[in-house]
């Protein structure tokens, strides 16, 4: 990421959302849009282009569980662990993702390929137990799927 790019990008950004209400979370999310999270030194340049303290800031990334402050993977693997899936076996699903990638919950695998995150509810109990990679859904799933939902993925490279 080019510090050049990266200051115009939030200099639009910020420009954008002007005197607007509830202008700090906007910026935030149209930051994510670009970059799939909120750089360090797009914060300082947020802090600095809207005239806002940083501490301000980071109290909106850090509160909500949308914004994320590292890099994400490639391919973004969601969980389900709602009711309806844990009731179906999500957390054997979760242990299986870890056991494979060698991540916990949050964190990207060291080739950058994978980010492993357990949501709440995916608004999909009808098909429990639910994966998610990306914007695909992995309906009814058992843990030995979970092996070939992460080779689909992988040789897609």
């Amino acid at each position: 990421m080019v510090a050049e790019t990266l200051n115009e990008d939030v200099k639009a950004v910020v420009a954008r959302w002007k005197g607007k209400e509830g202008n700090l979370i906007m910026i935030l999310h149209d930051i994510q849009d670009r970059y799939g999270y909120v750089p360090r030194e797009a914060a300082l340049e947020v802090s600095h282009q809207a005239d806002m303290p940083l501490a301000r800031i980071y109290e909106v990334l850090t509160f909500y569980n949308y914004f994320k402050l590292k890099a994400p993977g490639k391919f973004n693997i969601s969980v389900c662990l709602g009711t309806a899936c844990y009731l179906k076996g999500a957390a054997a699903l979760i242990e299986e993702v870890r056991h494979i990638l060698h991540v916990d919950e949050g964190q990207t695998t060291k080739d950058g390929l994978f980010h492993l995150q357990i949501v709440r509810c995916l608004g999909c109990c009808g098909l429990a137990p639910v994966i998610t990679v990306d914007d695909k859904v992995y309906s009814a799933v058992k843990r030995s799927d979970v092996v070939g939902i992460i080779a689909e993925h992988s040789k897609n490279v």
